[in-house]
């Protein structure tokens, strides 16, 4: 696990083995992309080097050597003012505490994910009054480092990506009824929300309209193969994460569902994945649930774009020649310049809306 200014994310390993080295002390800071450590597969015998070669001398017939005298005793390990402390699963800044005061964390019971031992963990230890339960947000994140590495976020954003703003918007009555019949089949846990309709129909449109999707580096758009939506995510205490719904596009709107109440769950507990966080390929938002009705999202680099979805407002409409009462919501664009434009930005929300009026295909 690494903690950054996001919050402490996991960093996967995708086959399974021993670490055979560390390659970076502890508590260094090296940069991002540098190797940590050695991990040698299951079933693999540990590297053994191998003496260099040398060529063959020409030598006369060998004389007998004596014997090489026999090898002293390893001396014994010099006495210590403590036993050996045990190794316990702990974040970085718990296991700094623990060092300063000389606490065996083996002797800590861990709250953390997977039973690690915590920073509140270790104070609690100290016999320091844990903060009110209002007041915690998840030991594992610092919010106003977070906040901080926001702004700069987005001033860089501001400062180099030329944004275009676009809004429209849509009849999602279609999208309510066909909720209200589907989620009277299933428990309460496991029912849908709309807000997993529109991720599933941004990147469904996305298939149709690439340009949206992939990154702006060295001075070019590169398209990604794969649709990764970020969800944008609020933490309590003001913060904000967008990790990756992987494979948007393919996850049927249960598995989708599924995967959105996963990610808010592990984010707001400080407990993203690398990947997740390394990976969106555009970012949907929405503030609906705050009862605004339109927002206007500031790119994330390297990303070329952003979609909003406002609240649901009942709203005089006209369907096939009459009016009536339906619920609208306004879906917003910003688009950067750099790959696509207003003409391209248009048709995109056209489609998303399009693909809302037809739910049962999502």
């Amino acid at each position: 696990m690494v903690e950054t200014q996001k919050g402490a994310i996991e960093i996967e390993t995708f086959q399974a083995g021993r670490i055979e080295k560390f390659l970076v002390e502890l508590h260094s800071k090296v940069p991002v992309g540098t190797p940590l450590a050695l991990i040698r597969a299951e079933g693999v015998a540990a590297a053994v080097a191998a003496p260099a070669p040398t060529a063959a001398p020409i030598a006369p017939m060998p004389l007998p050597q004596p014997a090489p005298p026999p090898m002293p005793a390893p001396a014994p390990m010099p006495p210590v003012g403590r036993a050996a402390k045990a190794w316990a699963p702990a974040s970085p800044a718990a296991r700094r505490l623990a060092e300063e005061h000389d606490i065996d964390l083996s002797a800590i019971a861990g709250t953390g994910p997977g039973g690690a031992i915590t920073y509140a963990d270790v104070e609690r230890r100290l016999g320091v009054a844990a903060p009110p339960a209002e007041a915690k947000r998840g030991t594992w994140l610092d919010l106003a480092a977070m906040r901080a590495a926001i702004a700069a976020a987005m001033a860089r954003s501001k400062r180099e990506i030329p944004h275009y703003y676009l809004a429209h918007q849509i009849d999602v009555t279609p999208c309510e009824r066909w909720l209200a019949n589907k989620n009277a089949t299933l428990p309460p846990d496991h029912r849908l929300l709309i807000g997993a309709l529109a991720l599933k129909a941004v990147a469904k449109a996305l298939r149709r309209f690439p340009a949206f999707n992939g990154f702006y580096r060295d001075n070019r758009f590169e398209p990604s193969n794969a649709i990764h939506v970020g969800v944008a995510i609020a933490i309590r205490g003001g913060g904000l994460a967008a990790p990756a719904l992987h494979d948007t596009d393919q996850l049927p709107l249960d598995e989708l569902m599924n995967g959105m109440r996963d990610l808010v769950q592990r984010t707001r507990a400080g407990r993203i994945r690398s990947s997740e966080m390394s990976d969106p390929t555009i970012t949907v938002s929405s503030l609906g649930e705050r009862g605004v009705e339109a927002l206007y999202g500031i790119i994330y680099p390297p990303q070329v774009a952003i979609v909003g979805f406002g609240k649901a407002v009942t709203r005089p409409w006209v369907v096939d020649g009459a009016i009536g009462p339906r619920s609208v919501v306004t879906m917003t664009l910003a688009g950067d310049h750099r790959a696509t434009d207003g003409h391209a930005g248009a048709l995109f929300l056209a489609e998303i809306g399009k693909l809302l009026q037809e739910p049962e295909n999502l």
